[in-house]
């Protein structure tokens, strides 16, 4: 659904010139749901920005789909997205002086979707998919913060667009009110639109489909975020810019026994498979999936390794390798992560994984 290809954005003011997207790369496929998370500054917004084509990159492409989005002139661009794209802003940027069905008949009436005589029955469908059909006739002002965000959403649905994009859509917004937001979230998902939405709050990635991190304008490797989620978002950074991804073909050997290991080798896709040596006969011990990890008994107890690691013998596997130095480095920054790998390692010991 989307494709961003080394997109760079840099803003110029009397200060100088400040880099806010270095090179971004990033893949959202069809009917995902997508948190983009990332501190204040990070350039979460002006990514959503290069998505939407609000904003034009400095270099680099978008697609969506098969559409270059800046190869279109801006006013093309405008209906495309119109027609394709349905956007959610933090502070709804509903007209005031329209009524909250009028504002959702807006986006039909600018492209020309739907007959005109449609367009109401459509529009109050959508305010009673979101619960405010009682309130369609009143303007923004006459009603409640969380009901302008639920018309806002209405809104961007009111051309069946394949693609939902939200900036901070709960950030004003009562717990109540962002659960029921969240919730419809899902539920397009689910009929196969993609969602992406930028959000300060961590607690809603646990609701999406998958999380982005972006840091400092660069964004982190998810698998490496995923299997030490106590790092800071800087150090995560600091670890992908030091990772090298490997392919391994079905059945071959990552690990041998007793062979020297220097690096921390977290699956990316495929299987590896663990067996250790017992009577002569080489024993499968463990089966490591997207996320799980090894070489890290090694690493911190020093040694040579203890089992074989191969890949799975029906698929390829896809490692990201982490140096030696680079783990130490982090974990030094990260007591939390130390201890918690610390654990993983007397409970593999123990095991005798």
């Amino acid at each position: 659904m989307i494709a961003i290809q080394q997109v760079v954005k840099t803003f110029k003011n009397a200060a100088g010139e400040f880099t806010v997207l270095k090179g971004v790369d990033l893949t959202i496929e069809k009917g995902q749901f997508v948190a983009i998370i990332g501190k204040s500054g990070s350039g979460k917004s002006t990514l959503l920005n290069m998505m939407t084509g609000i904003d034009r990159p400095t270099a680099g492409k978008v697609f969506i789909g098969a559409t270059d989005l800046y190869a279109m002139s801006e006013s093309k661009r405008s209906l495309w997205r119109g027609k394709n794209m349905g956007i959610v802003f933090q502070f709804f940027q509903l007209l005031p002086m329209l009524t909250l069905l009028e504002n959702v008949m807006l986006p039909m009436d600018y492209v020309g979707m739907y007959d005109v005589d449609e367009r109401p029955r459509r529009a109050l469908e959508l305010l009673t998919l979101v619960g405010l059909e009682k309130q369609a006739g009143k303007l923004p002002l006459a009603v409640s913060t969380g009901q302008q965000q639920l018309a806002a959403l209405a809104r961007a649905l009111a051309n069946d667009p394949p693609l939902l994009v939200a900036d901070e859509p709960t950030g004003n917004l009562d717990t109540r009110t962002a659960d029921i937001v969240i919730e419809l979230f899902q539920h397009f998902a689910e009929q196969g639109k993609t969602v992406v939405m930028v959000t300060h709050d961590p607690s809603l990635t646990e609701r999406t489909s998958r999380t982005i991190i972006i840091s400092d304008g660069e964004v982190v490797n998810e698998t490496l975020a995923q299997a030490f989620p106590l790092l800071s978002h800087r150090q995560m950074l600091a670890l992908t810019k030091q990772s090298v991804r490997q392919t391994v073909a079905p059945g071959k050997v990552v690990l041998s026994r007793d062979q020297h290991v220097d690096q921390l080798y977290i699956v990316v896709s495929g299987q590896a498979e663990v067996s250790i040596e017992r009577k002569k006969h080489a024993s499968a011990v463990a089966r490591l999936a997207a996320g799980e990890f090894f070489g890290e008994v090694e690493l911190l107890r020093g040694g040579k390794a203890v089992a074989t690691v191969c890949a799975a013998p029906d698929a390829s596997l896809e490692l990201l390798a982490i140096p030696h130095e680079a783990l130490l480095a982090a974990l030094k920054d990260s007591p939390l992560t130390e201890a918690a790998l610390t654990r993983i390692v007397q409970h593999r010991v123990g095991d005798g994984k």
